[in-house]
C-alpha cells in the first residue's frame, strides 16, 4: 500500500516535471510581452519559424504588436520589432543580455569548436588591429594581388580577350571572392625564385578552387546545421565535410604557407599561448573561414545583378569607378597595365558605397539573439515598459523591422542605388514617425556582437566590384531576366542566396 502511494506520487511528480519542461505551466507575468506558446508542447512554433521565418514574424507582429514572446523548441524567444528599442538592447550589459551563450552553442554545433574565456575579446582585438586602419590597407593589397592571380592570368591575345565569355553569376562571384579572401587570409603556396612563382600561383588557383567546391557543399547544409535539424541522410556528409576542413585548414598546414595574414597568425598564436589544444585550433580556423567568406561572395552577386538590372545605377557607379581610376593616375585604355586599387581609392566611392549598402538592406537578414541572464526592463517608443524574463532569449530581425519597413524606406522592395547617399555624397538620415533612427540598416549586427570583420568584408566586396566594372563590360544573357527569389531556408543566417543562378556575360573593356 505504502509502496503504491510512493509510486503514484513519483509518477505524478515526473508527469508534472515533464509538463513544466514542455512549457505547459508558463503564463504571462506582470508587464511581460504578449505570450504565444502555440498548440504543440515544447516545440511551439519552431516548425513555423523554420518554414518561413519572415512570414511567421510578420504574422506574429500583426497579431501581438512590436514585442511578443513565442515558444520554439523549448526556448522562449522575445522578438523586438520596435527599432527604437534596438539601442537599449545593443548597449545592455553582458551581465543581463549576453550574446555569447547562444553563439557558443551555435559554433560548437556547426564547426565543432568549443570557445574559451577571452575568445571574443581576442577576435575583436585582432580584427581591430588587422582588419581596420593601417592593417586594413595591408589586407586590401593582399586581396588585390589575389584577385589578379585569379582573374587576369590568361595569356590570350588582345583580340581573344575581347570575346564575350558566359558564366553563372552567383557561382562566378562566390567562387572568385571566396578564393581571393581565403588566399589573402590563410596564405599562399611558397616558392623560390621567379621561375617557380607561376607554378605556385597555379597551385593556389587549383587548391583554392577545390576548397571552394567543398565549401559550397557545406554551405548548402549550413541552415539545417545552424538550427539543429540536419536530416539523417546529410549527417554523414556534414561530418565528412567538417573533418575535411579541419584537416585542410589545420594549423600545421597553414603555417607551411607564405603570406599568412596577421589576423590568422596572431589569433592562432594567442590560442596556443592559452593552451587551446591543436585539434581545437584547427576547428577555429574553419569557423573563421566561414565567418569571413560565407557572405561576401553572395552579396557581390546581388550587387552586380542589381546594377545590371538598373542601367542608370550601372552608369553612375561605373562613371565613379572610372573617375577614381583617372584621378589615381591609372586611366584605363588599350595596353594599360592592370589597375591597382588602394584603400584610398576605395574611400572615394560614395555611390558604390551606397549601392552596396542598398544591396545589403535588401538581402542581408541576420537573426540577432541574446540570452536573458537577469530580468531586464525594456521601454518601447510608445512609452510601454516590458520585462524580459531571465532564462529567455531576446531576438532582433532587422530585415523586417527596419530594412523592409515602408515607414523608414519608401518602396522597400525596390533597388535604389542612391537611397543612402545625398547628391553631395554625404550619407542620408532616416526617420520613423518623425523621429530620427540610429538603426535603419543592420547587416552587421549591433553593439558588442557587431561583426568585427565588417570593414574587411566591405573592402573585399568593393574591390571585386570595382575590378569588374573597371575591367569588363557586363550584361545579362537575357536582358529581361527577372530577379530570382530568395532561398527562404536561409533566413537568419546572413546574406540570402537566390533559388536559382543567373547567366551573364563579360568581356574586357580594353
Amino acid at each position: 500500500m505504502a509502496l503504491g502511494v510512493v509510486l503514484l506520487f513519483t509518477v505524478i511528480a515526473s508527469l508534472l516535471g515533464g509538463l513544466y519542461l514542455l512549457g505547459a505551466f508558463r503564463r504571462r507575468g506582470p508587464n511581460e510581452p504578449p505570450l504565444d506558446k502555440g498548440t504543440v508542447p515544447w516545440l511551439g512554433y519552431a516548425l513555423d519559424f523554420r518554414k518561413d521565418s519572415s512570414e511567421f514574424l510578420k504574422k506574429m507582429q500583426r497579431k501581438h504588436g512590436d514585442i511578443f514572446t513565442v515558444l520554439m523548441g523549448g526556448y522562449y524567444f522575445t522578438f523586438v520589432m520596435d527599432p527604437f528599442c534596438f539601442g537599449a538592447i545593443a548597449k545592455e550589459s553582458r551581465a543581463k543580455l549576453d550574446f555569447r551563450t547562444p553563439a557558443t552553442k551555435l559554433v560548437l554545433r556547426v564547426f565543432g569548436y568549443k570557445t574559451f574565456e577571452g575568445n571574443n575579446s581576442m577576435i575583436h582585438a585582432s580584427s581591430t588591429k588587422h582588419l581596420m586602419g593601417d592593417g586594413l590597407s595591408v589586407m586590401i593589397q593582399a586581396t588585390m594581388e589575389n584577385f589578379g592571380k585569379l582573374m587576369f592570368f590568361n595569356p590570350s591575345s588582345g583580340e581573344e580577350k575581347r570575346v564575350w565569355q558566359e558564366d553563372n553569376l552567383f557561382h562566378y562571384c562566390y567562387n572568385i571572392v571566396f578564393r581571393a579572401g581565403y588566399l589573402a587570409l590563410y596564405g599562399t603556396e611558397p616558392y623560390q625564385g621567379a621561375d617557380n612563382k607561376e607554378k605556385a600561383n597555379e597551385q593556389d588557383r587549383i587548391h583554392s578552387n577545390q576548397l571552394f567546391h567543398e565549401f559550397r557543399k557545406y554551405d548548402r547544409l549550413f541552415p539545417h546545421l545552424a538550427y539543429g535539424v540536419l536530416p539523417c541522410k546529410d549527417k554523414i556528409e556534414g561530418e565528412r565535410l567538417k573533418r575535411f576542413f579541419w584537416s585542410m585548414l589545420s594549423v600545421k598546414k597553414t603555417w607551411q604557407k607564405d603570406n599568412i595574414s596577421g589576423w590568422i597568425s596572431d589569433q592562432d598564436q594567442f590560442l596556443a599561448e592559452n593552451s587551446v589544444p591543436e585539434h581545437m585550433r584547427d576547428r577555429f580556423m574553419f569557423m573563421m573561414l566561414w565567418a569571413s567568406q560565407g557572405n561576401t561572395g553572395p552579396t557581390a552577386f546581388w550587387l552586380l545583378l542589381y546594377l545590371m538590372k538598373h542601367p542608370e545605377a550601372m552608369k553612375a557607379v561605373k562613371d565613379e569607378v572610372d573617375k577614381v581610376s583617372r584621378e589615381s593616375g591609372q586611366e584605363l585604355k588599350p595596353g594599360s597595365p592592370p589597375i591597382n586599387i588602394t584603400r584610398d581609392m576605395l574611400n572615394q566611392t560614395p555611390l558604390l558605397d551606397g549601392a552596396l549598402e542598398e544591396t545589403l538592406r535588401l538581402v542581408a537578414a541576420p537573426l540577432l539573439v541574446r540570452a536573458v541572464l537577469q530580468d531586464t526592463n525594456l521601454k518601447t517608443s510608445s512609452g510601454t515598459e516590458y520585462v524580459l524574463r531571465k532564462g529567455d532569449r531576446v531576438a532582433l530581425f532587422p530585415h523586417i523591422s527596419v530594412q523592409m519597413n515602408p515607414e523608414i524606406h519608401s518602396e522597400p522592395h525596390e533597388f535604389k542605388y542612391d537611397r543612402f547617399v545625398n547628391p553631395d555624397g554625404t550619407k542620408k538620415e532616416f526617420y520613423k514617425n518623425g523621429k530620427r533612427l540610429k538603426y535603419f540598416n543592420m547587416p552587421w549586427g549591433a553593439g558588442v556582437s557587431i561583426c568585427p570583420g565588417r570593414f574587411f568584408a566591405l573592402a573585399e566586396m568593393k574591390l571585386f566590384v570595382f575590378l569588374m566594372l573597371s575591367r569588363y563590360d557586363l550584361e545579362l544573357v537575357n536582358g529581361d531576366e527577372e530577379i530570382p527569389a530568395i532561398d527562404i531556408s536561409r533566413w537568419g543566417i546572413g546574406t540570402m542566396h537566390p533559388v536559382r543562378d543567373v547567366r551573364f556575360r563579360y568581356r574586357l573593356r580594353f
